[in-house]
């Protein structure tokens, strides 16, 4: 029986300090017995997570208590091992890198879509208001082999900081249309949407993105599986994790940090926090696309002292 959760989240909120607070969250998720990546930035946390339940909600608990990190959302899987090797906190200039400064979400979102919606819109073949729907994926060319929605537009772009490049190239694709972003859990569509609607397209985001979809509106309209950054490799509509190919290597070391694609995303709100590279090609899976190879408490956590609080004592 799967006994390890693992669980993923991201928040868009300021931190003024997150170098501070960097060794005080090391600290605590160690003391949890948590391994995993939490990334630190003065626009937010992306984290994803893994361990003994009681553990790791104590955790969560702790780390809403401050309130910069009461809203987070967290999106839980379980696996029968612990899918990383250590515990890694690091302090990043963006929690998912785009280059583009001007994009802030804490400062305001484009609005969402929830799968439930879209689900309907792509039934009947046009949104609310009868205006075609243009989905757009904004992951990387090797996750989109795995699979994605029937149709999406797919601008095969390696790494995130070229999304902007790709949209000005491709704007006249999106004209006077319904434009869905989404990505593997919200991260990268909730930046690619503002970009997007700064330019004049008609853009939303995926609430939750693929794996929020899979939860609350089944497979529908989506073809293949979605890559995930731990060792599970991807996971179906079902939310199963899929069999490896005998060619497919585990991921070497499951932290954003590594070359290979790596960033342990549990269930997809925590996306890749740096460029994720594909080493080679594998075998098909069966649904025809290409396999790229990827590769104990909190004691000394009272509840009433704020992470704030803690940092400013460290200084």
């Amino acid at each position: 029986m799967a006994s390890v959760l693992n669980v993923s989240a991201y928040l868009f909120t300021q931190i003024d300090d997150p170098a501070a607070l960097r060794p005080i969250l090391r600290e605590r998720a160690e003391a949890a017995g948590l391994a995993g990546t939490i990334i630190l930035a003065e626009e937010g946390i992306n984290l994803f997570l893994a361990g003994a339940e009681a553990d790791l909600r104590g955790f969560l608990r702790m780390l809403r208590v401050d309130g910069r990190f009461a809203a987070l959302t967290t999106k839980e899987s379980w696996s029968e091992e612990q899918p990383f090797r250590r515990m890694l906190v690091k302090h990043k200039r963006e929690i998912i890198r785009m280059d583009h400064p001007t994009i802030q979400p804490a400062a305001g979102r484009a609005p969402a879509v929830a799968p439930g919606t879209l689900r309907r819109w792509l039934d009947q073949g046009h949104d609310d208001a009868g205006r075609e729907v243009v989905l757009l994926d904004t992951r990387n060319a090797f996750e989109v082999d795995y699979g994605t929605f029937d149709g999406a537009l797919d601008w095969r772009i390696e790494r995130f900081t070229q999304f902007p490049g790709a949209a000005r190239a491709h704007r006249a694709e999106l004209a006077d249309k319904t434009v869905v972003s989404f990505c593997t859990g919200g991260i990268r569509c909730e930046k690619a949407a503002i970009h997007l609607r700064e330019s004049g397209v008609d853009a939303y985001q995926l609430d939750g993105g693929i794996l929020g979809y899979f939860e609350h509106a089944g497979g529908a309209h989506f073809r293949g599986d979605c890559f995930v950054f731990d060792a599970r490799e991807a996971l179906t509509p079902a939310l199963t994790p899929v069999s490896p190919s005998p060619s497919s290597p585990s991921p070497s070391s499951p932290s954003p940090s590594s070359t290979s694609p790596s960033s342990a995303n549990h269930y997809g709100l925590a996306e890749p926090t740096q460029d994720s590279r594909e080493s080679s090609r594998g075998s098909a899976n069966p649904h025809g696309y290409v396999r790229a190879s990827a590769t104990a408490g909190l004691a000394r956590t009272p509840e009433i002292e704020t992470l704030a609080g803690a940092a400013g004592g460290r200084r």
